[in-house]
């Protein structure tokens, strides 16, 4: 690319292209870019970075973009080698219900945080196509957090294909292409995912709209018998074999007794000491908790990501991380 990439790029029909317009071309894509490298890598954070990353490729390159693909799929392939690169140097992202066998005791004091482990990580909301229902759903379903939990078990290439054929619906030769191997590979690459994934996800939630009422309400319910610390009432709100994480702390629980116990005994004894905000993650809702400090500010605490079964909530997810908060565009603190 010529020095005048700095400030324009050529088009594919040599006219200049300044770098408002590259923003204006590929600025549709960022959003579904951001979703692919997080369900990718399982990192809100290194996806922003690495759809950075990509961007920045495709500018330095687009001089060299000759139009034999659309600029959708090229943006694809380039965003596909830069995870895959990352992802050489990286772990898979795990859950605490990951690595280890539930604790016994809800009393009991909980395991000290393991900030060293890159755990995964909540997204914001999942991107969808406005005027294509069906898409909105299927990029919801794509986004769910045991679907991304579950995709970390699978080998870098292996999640590629599985993420392109089966959660974006790309077709077999369009994804063999952008992964530069043959249809054949591609399919066994498939077929070796989704058995693995099998293996890996647990039973699916239901999906439903991030605004949808009855979800609303139940996520309301819950939020009062968690600040009022209501064993009975949160014990009724969950499925019998419920589970409750807080990564980064590795302590786990399971079981709607267990986990009912556990959350009343860590809420504080004065209720207003709690506030709770709604907001949505991987395309559904969920609550971010303020907590108050001595100086009587909330301050940012956790964002709890449920999934649901039927009219209870079936899992938990308290991710304990206020550096989340400026990603679901929420304050650090509540005045």
């Amino acid at each position: 690319m010529p020095a005048s990439r700095q400030g324009a790029a050529l088009d594919t029909d040599g006219s200049v292209t300044d770098e408002a317009e590259f923003g204006r071309l590929t600025g549709p894509y960022r959003g579904e870019l951001q979703a692919y490298c997080y369900r990718m890598l399982g990192s809100a954070h290194d996806a922003e970075d690495l759809v950075q990353d990509t961007l920045l490729r495709a500018w330095r390159a687009y001089g060299g973009f000759e139009g034999r693909s659309s600029l959708r799929t090229w943006l694809y392939r380039i965003a596909t080698n830069v995870c895959l690169r990352a992802l050489e140097s990286r772990s898979r992202r795990p859950m605490p219900s990951g690595l280890g066998a539930p604790a016994d005791d809800p009393d009991a004091p909980v395991l000290a945080a393991a900030p060293e482990v890159p755990w995964l990580e909540p997204f914001p909301d999942a991107p969808g196509d406005a005027d294509d229902p069906g898409a909105i759903v299927a990029s919801r379903a794509g986004m769910r957090l045991a679907l991304i939990a579950a995709l970390q078990y699978l080998p870098p290439r292996q999640r590629a294909a599985l993420i392109l054929r089966d959660v974006l619906d790309w077709p077999g030769p369009q994804a063999a292409d952008l992964l530069g191997v043959s249809l054949a590979a591609l399919n066994s690459l498939l077929q070796r995912a989704r058995t693995q994934l099998r293996q890996a996800a647990p039973a699916e939630d239901d999906l439903v709209e991030p605004t949808d009422p009855d979800r609303l309400a139940l996520l309301d319910r819950y939020a009062t018998a968690f600040q009022n610390a209501d064993i009975a009432a949160l014990t009724r709100l969950l499925t019998d074999d419920a589970v409750y994480e807080m990564p980064p702390v590795p302590t786990w629980f399971a079981g709607g007794a267990a986990v009912a116990a556990f959350a009343a005994s860590r809420a504080p004894a004065d209720p207003s000491a709690l506030r709770i905000v709604r907001t949505a993650a991987n395309a559904g809702p969920a609550l971010a908790t303020y907590r108050r400090g001595p100086d009587g500010v909330h301050r940012a605490h956790s964002l709890q990501v449920p999934a649901f079964d039927g009219p209870r909530i079936a899992r938990l997810t308290s991710f304990q991380d206020p550096a989340l908060f400026p990603l679901f565009g929420l304050p650090a603190a509540l005045g």
